[in-house]
């Protein structure tokens, strides 16, 4: 027999859909902003080396981050953050904007946009062996249903063919999906703004001397378009965006906010029609609405926390 509950207990007990709702709204507001990463990336490589957009964009973030942890006066995260911090920062400052970044130079800004529509699976598994997270059955169908359904769309089109750099950027998402997890693991001590800022900062030693020695001559007359890319994927997809998705991430859990990220694809595709006329046409809304369906059944699944 179940007990009768209080109004205030009730009030309880419904209390973490507005929590949840804000994990997902705030996890989508960043994934809006890392949409433009890689048609933003790929303008910037026709005028810039990889190597130096990878850098350059850390090195430039890590002068706001450190500026900003100043004029906060923000300590250092604890030391049972420090390992995850250096594996956030390592994977998300380098390892995913390099493999990026270089794949572009063979690849369409749109068909790296959807073979990154794997990574919110990518998070999931990462949220189960980092932070313990525990997905439902239900939960795991619905990931396996938006997975799918990229898949399919990618290989509908005529060059759905792997090449050398659909692999950079599934090393690229893997890179992504891992340092993802552990941010949502540094929230537990430090909140979200810190531990992109302190992760970028961590990574200054290596991100500010390498754009300096990469930096050549001809790129102050560089077109307007690549430098704006450039201070685009500096200040908001290395920086801002994170502010947003790392909260959304520790509001909301990191296996179902993860799964906003399936959206990711077809935000840069739009972004992509719109700045480099890559096509976009009917069958792609319809996909996009498909997965709009399973981003949004996800998040009704349930997801156990390790307490």
């Amino acid at each position: 027999m179940v007990p009768n509950m209080s109004s205030s207990s009730k009030a309880a007990v419904a209390q973490p859909a507005p929590r949840d709702l804000l994990g997902f709204l705030l996890g989508l507001i960043g994934v809006t902003i890392f949409g433009g990463t890689l048609p933003m990336t790929r303008i910037a490589v026709a005028t810039f080396d990889p190597w130096f957009v990878t850098m350059g964009r850390a090195g430039l973030a890590a002068i706001l981050a450190g500026a900003l942890l100043l004029v906060m006066r923000r300590p250092f995260p604890p030391p049972q953050a420090r390992r995850s911090l250096w594996i956030a920062a390592v994977t998300t400052v380098v390892g995913f904007p390099i493999f990026s970044a270089i794949a572009l130079l063979t690849v369409p800004a749109s068909h790296g946009a959807v073979v990154l529509g794997l990574l919110p699976l990518g998070t999931s598994i990462a949220a189960v062996v980092v932070n313990g997270e525990r997905p439902s059955p239900r939960f795991w169908a619905w990931s396996l249903a938006g997975a799918a359904l990229v898949l399919a769309f990618t290989l509908r089109t005529a060059d759905a063919s792997i090449g050398w750099g659909d692999v950079l950027m599934v090393i690229a998402g893997a890179s992504a999906s891992t340092g993802y997890a552990h941010y949502a693991r540094i929230s537990r001590w430090t909140p979200g703004w810190e531990g992109i800022s302190w992760a970028l900062v961590i990574m200054a030693p290596l991100t500010i001397p390498a754009t300096l020695f990469l930096f050549e001559p001809a790129y102050w007359n560089a077109p307007r378009e690549a430098v704006l890319s450039l201070l685009y994927v500096s200040v908001l997809s290395v920086f801002i965006g994170f502010f947003f998705w790392n909260a959304g991430l520790a509001i909301g859990g990191v296996a179902k906010v993860g799964q906003v990220q399936l959206l990711q694809a077809f935000i840069s595709l739009a972004i992509a029609a719109t700045l480099l006329g890559e096509r976009v046409d009917a069958t792609m809304i319809g996909f996009a609405l498909a997965v709009m369906g399973v981003v949004i059944m996800a998040r009704r699944s349930s997801v156990q926390h390790r307490r």
